[in-house]
């Protein structure tokens, strides 16, 4: 394979001649040995990223050339024909093109350097062939003086991966709030459909199974209020503020637009913070925003570990989950719950992610956090694995849930739980022995209720009524 040389001040390396990568992508894949991908989303961020910091550039030069004519003393100018490649590359960067030469793994060292200057490349020799020449004549165009033009890799790559974290937001919101949408249509189905309750994995008292479903909804609407208040904390960008938030280097102007020329962008509320050093230096909002989805996969968490238990042969199966996949390579006709085990897995990701994120959080040092590549990669891990679990909740188990509501009302029936609903007629002690007598003989408490004579028959069938077993307390007039 045909060669180039590169050289930085360490020294020389070899890149295929071809490669829109250089020798920052080449160092930095050798030294971090660890293969996980980046995640494209956060690649195509940095793209617009730096679209808008080469729209402002360009609108700064041109503010100057009005003012002051071609020549300025001690001030290069790039020229417009530069400028357009390069914000041309930017774009395409941004819909996903050039995303095999990004080398950079998503765990590395140097606090994101490694991830701007393989764009930075990419940019560069992108636009080195739309201009005529080849790649690595960087006499033309240099990934340095001209890619990463009035940037630092501390103020670009941390704000693309707000871009990033908060286009996922938009889609785990709406994902939420269609969980939410479909477990409020079983509520409704199965509104009047008695169960058995359980405390501490004991038969307990009546419920339904709208009643069940309506606290899965509800959680869910708690999770989609929390997700929506994440981009509060997460649109505060450093964009601008070079290598600390001082904006040393950097142009004036380019500090007050840059940030409203992303805004148009990416149609996103992202806004310059008012302290650009803190912005940069601690990543406390991070750990919040991550907090939130870990609430988030605790209640997913609970939601399937319910069901997996109520489908279960274990549970008596009056939950019938969609059969998805064939379940054994030697047991024949087993199917398995693999969609709550899918989301199970996937919320002890988040969980561990979660650690992970406050951790490296609090390895900021002084004026920047050196562990952003993977704190990065972890969020956007988590958010991924979240909008997939909501997805697959709903297109793959809770669309095609079925009840045997049968089967659950005459397991109440004969089950000494609904003798809880008698006590109010007939007192806790005489109640007790009811469910006594249930539990011993298997009798059902109509047919107790005949042998005993406890309350009048009509009666008996008034309180059993779903109504009267679901409405909120009692009054005297039920006597």
């Amino acid at each position: 394979m045909e060669q180039r040389t590169e050289t930085d001040f360490l020294g020389s390396r070899q890149v295929p001649a071809e490669a829109l990568y250089g020798i920052h992508a080449v160092r930095a894949f050798d030294n971090f040995p660890d293969r996980t991908p980046f995640h494209p989303e956060w690649y195509q961020a940095m793209g617009l990223v730096k679209q808008a910091c080469y729209l402002t550039a360009s609108s700064y030069f041109k503010a100057l050339k009005q003012k002051y004519g071609e020549d300025i003393p001690n001030t290069k100018l790039v020229s417009d024909e530069v400028m357009e490649a390069m914000t041309l590359s930017a774009a395409e960067i941004s819909e996903g093109n050039y995303a095999g030469h990004f080398i950079v793994p998503a765990v590395s060292g140097g606090a994101g350097t490694s991830i701007n200057m393989n764009v930075n490349e990419i940019i560069a020799n992108a636009s080195l062939l739309k201009l005529g020449f080849k790649p690595g004549d960087y006499q033309q165009i240099d990934p340095t003086e001209e890619a990463n033009i009035f940037q630092s890799t501390n103020d670009v790559v941390p704000t693309a991966l707000k871009v990033a974290v908060m286009f996922l937001l938009n889609d785990l919101e709406t994902a939420i709030n269609e969980l939410r949408a479909g477990f409020e249509v079983l509520e409704g189905r199965y509104r009047d459909s008695l169960r058995v309750a359980y405390t501490q994995m004991q038969e307990a008292v009546p419920s339904s199974y709208g009643r069940l479903f309506s606290n899965y909804s509800d959680a869910l609407s708690r999770d989609w209020w929390r997700v929506s208040k994440c981009f509060e904390r997460i649109k505060v960008v450093n964009l601008g503020g070079s290598a600390i938030g001082t904006s040393i280097a950097v142009p004036r102007y380019f500090v007050m637009e840059v940030v409203q020329q992303l805004q148009h962008l990416t149609k996103l509320p992202v806004t310059r913070g008012e302290n650009l050093g803190d912005t940069t230096s601690n990543l406390d909002a991070l750990v919040e925003v991550h907090a939130i989805l870990k609430a988030h996969a605790v209640n997913l968490e609970k939601i399937v570990s319910d069901l997996r238990l109520l489908s279960s042969d274990l549970g008596g199966a009056a939950v019938k989950l969609p059969q998805q996949q064939v379940g054994s390579s030697v047991m024949p006709g087993k199917v398995n719950p693999v969609i709550p085990e899918f989301v199970v897995s996937s919320s002890h990701q988040v969980i561990a992610n979660d650690n992970l994120i406050a951790g490296l959080c609090a390895q900021g040092c002084l004026d920047l956090n050196a562990y952003l590549p993977l704190i990065g990669h972890a969020l956007i891990q988590s958010l991924k694995l979240l909008t997939g679990s909501c997805r697959t909740m709903l297109d793959n188990m809770v669309r095609g849930l079925e009840v045997n509501t049968a089967a659950s009302h005459d397991r109440l029936m004969h089950s000494p739980a609904i003798a809880t609903a008698l006590s109010p007629f007939i007192g806790y002690h005489k109640a007790s022995e009811v469910a006594k007598l249930m539990k011993t003989t298997g009798k059902g408490i109509v047919e107790i209720n005949e042998e005993l004579h406890l309350v009048p028959p009509a009666k008996m069938d008034e309180i059993l009524q779903p109504g009267n077993l679901l409405k909120a307390g009692y009054s005297v007039n039920d006597f």
